[in-house]
């Protein structure tokens, strides 16, 4: 296996070259993404891809913090190569449509801390197949300006087709009638996820990249292995809970 590129996380992050604040009211939000929309780009993806970040967020509402994980894997093998924690204020409810206000701010964290710099980042979650077509991966795409792509599990928007039984198989997923995405089957009579590009890449470059990175599981590896990351985490952090014996007052004097 070939070392990552390396680079010093500390003095070149990963550079982010668009930022907007994360505490904002939904109506404000709304706009936001239909501004940064209009940046989009819909193109093939890169000829070559080694590096690939996968990227996922847990949450701790009680304590106000949302974690997120970046995991790097380098093809063709899937092995993984690199992976950052890193945690962020919880600055928004949970509103279908606004996932990025709740979780980007951490995963942007995770991945400026990189110190090798991915081809391509995979996000459980959107890409334009979005009520506004701008999900999580447009929107990760947008701020980095890098090439990135949606797997979801579950279908947020648009009518699924359903495809053949066969890993690779692909069905349209339309919405008002125009392709947002492919309904594609990674393992042979396994449930299929849902693929949509997010920026810099193409509907056929993101189908084929997903494929590419799903090996014995449903899910592309780089994004299986930042959701074990940060499950893990999580529940290591609610763990660390003081006993309730500690958090009670102590009694009064007699």
């Amino acid at each position: 296996m070939r070392p990552a590129r390396p680079r010093n996380p500390r003095e070149v992050p990963l550079r982010i070259p668009r930022r907007h604040r994360w505490n904002l009211t939904i109506p404000r939000a709304r706009r936001l993404q239909e501004e940064l929309r209009d940046l989009l780009r819909l193109e093939p993806g890169p000829r070559e891809v080694r590096l690939v970040a996968g990227v996922d967020a847990a949450f701790l509402p009680d304590r106000g913090l949302c974690v997120a994980a970046a995991v790097v894997v380098e093809l063709p093998g899937l092995a993984v190569v690199e992976e950052r924690l890193a945690r962020a204020p919880l600055r928004f409810p949970y509103v279908p449509g606004f996932l990025t206000f709740r979780e980007g701010e951490a995963v942007l964290c995770a991945l400026r801390t990189l110190a090798c710099e991915p081809d391509v980042v995979v996000c459980d979650g959107q890409g334009i197949a979005h009520p506004r077509g701008f999900g999580l991966a447009a929107h990760l795409g947008v701020l980095l300006d890098r090439p990135t792509l949606g797997a979801a599990k579950s279908r947020l928007v648009g009518d699924a087709g359903t495809p053949g039984p066969r890993r690779g198989d692909e069905a349209p997923l339309l919405l008002d009638g125009r392709p947002v995405g492919v309904v594609l089957r990674t393992r042979a009579r396994v449930k299929p996820i849902f693929v949509s590009p997010g920026h810099r890449m193409d509907l056929p470059s993101a189908a084929a990249l997903a494929l590419r990175l799903c090996g014995r599981y449903r899910v592309p590896e780089p994004v299986r292995q930042a959701h074990a990351r940060v499950t893990a985490e999580r529940k290591r952090l609610l763990a660390t809970r003081r006993p309730a014996a500690s958090r009670a007052r102590p009694s009064r004097p007699r």
